[in-house]
């Protein structure tokens, strides 16, 4: 049996804390729905149960402006005022978790 060399062992570790890093990884979750009386709920975490309170939130009209801004809070829970027309929300929980939904999509 051969005796295995630094660099084999060096790059198996390599491949091991590679595997080991993707198996923390968590994927954004977001969902948000019409509460029937002109405001809308959305809930967001990540798959790995943490949380995402403080995540930014941004709800935007169809041309991109920017109409209203905030953040989930501790309860994963962010509610805004629907605003007229078709617009979308913007989970932006940095490069990589980051989801929009669109008015569209929100029932």
């Amino acid at each position: 049996m051969p005796v295995p060399t630094r660099s084999s062992l060096l790059l198996a570790a390599l491949a091991t804390l590679g595997l080991a890093s993707a198996a923390l990884a968590h994927t954004p979750l977001c969902s948000c729905y019409d509460n029937g009386d002109g405001t809308v709920l959305c809930e967001g975490g990540f798959s790995d149960g943490s949380s995402a309170s403080g995540v930014k939130m941004s709800v935007q009209d169809a041309s991109g402006n920017v109409l209203i801004e905030g953040a989930i809070d501790e309860n994963g829970e962010y509610s805004f005022d629907k605003p007229e027309g078709a617009f979308t929300v913007n989970f932006e929980g940095g490069e990589g978790h980051s989801i929009v939904i669109k008015s569209d999509e929100i029932y």
